[in-house]
């Protein structure tokens, strides 16, 4: 018990800090200074607050590794229930987080553009801002592709939660819940972006079921099995 309760709080704490980077990294580092559709806008926020943009970057991919050692706890922890789907979580875990660090290249790439280099003189002002614009618009993109992975990772997760006998089941059966609604989100933005109601469902189920796991395994660790 007492390695069970080292490894939740483990997992705990290294699934805390990835939200407490890539949250303050996105909504207050990078998403205030792109205005999707207006290349110009964007291109004087970003030249403006470039290191507040390069920050929002790096936090992003700090904060990926922080989710990747976060997975490798928990599949310490719940191995011994399945060690197969412990596994495969890991494995989806680490495939959407290639993805999204990948995709993180074409921020960088936008800042470049935007860098007034002497070798981009032979771009028109606006183009260049165009193909930033453009490059911002991939990221985005790689970034919900990356989505499928860290959907589907939820299932084999809340299921080995549920079945564990040392993890509260309701957190285990939201969290599959939450893989049915994140899953169609990415969906969604793919096949039918211009409707947007069913984020009003998936946001609230991640915060209940991946904060609510995060807290648990830090402040209560596992109860003790009989």
């Amino acid at each position: 018990m007492n390695s069970l309760n080292k490894n939740a709080r483990i997992a705990g704490f290294l699934y805390l800090m990835y939200m407490l980077i890539t949250i303050p990294a996105d909504a207050l580092a990078r998403s205030p200074l792109i205005v999707f559709g207006d290349a110009a806008t964007t291109a004087r926020n970003i030249m403006a607050s470039e290191w507040q943009f390069r920050v929002g970057i790096v936090g992003d991919l700090v904060s990926v590794v922080f989710f990747l050692l976060a997975a490798w706890a928990l599949y310490a922890l719940l191995k011994s229930v399945n060690k197969d789907l412990a596994l495969l979580f890991l494995l989806l875990n680490l495939g959407g987080s290639a993805v999204y660090s990948i995709s993180l290249l074409n921020q960088f790439a936008a800042v470049l553009l935007l860098s007034g280099a002497d070798y981009l003189k032979v771009f028109q002002v606006d183009q260049l801002q165009s193909l930033a614009m453009f490059l911002l618009d991939l990221h985005h993109n790689g970034y919900w592709i990356a989505q499928i992975f860290f959907g589907v990772w939820l299932f084999p997760l809340g299921y080995l939660v549920y079945k564990s006998g040392f993890l509260p089941k309701i957190l285990g059966i939201v969290m599959m819940v939450h893989f049915v609604g994140w899953t169609m989100t990415f969906l969604q933005f793919f096949l039918f972006p211009s409707f947007t109601a069913i984020t009003y469902v998936t946001y609230p189920l991640g915060l209940i079921s991946e904060f609510g796991l995060t807290l648990w395994l830090l402040i209560m660790g596992v109860k003790e099995q009989k």
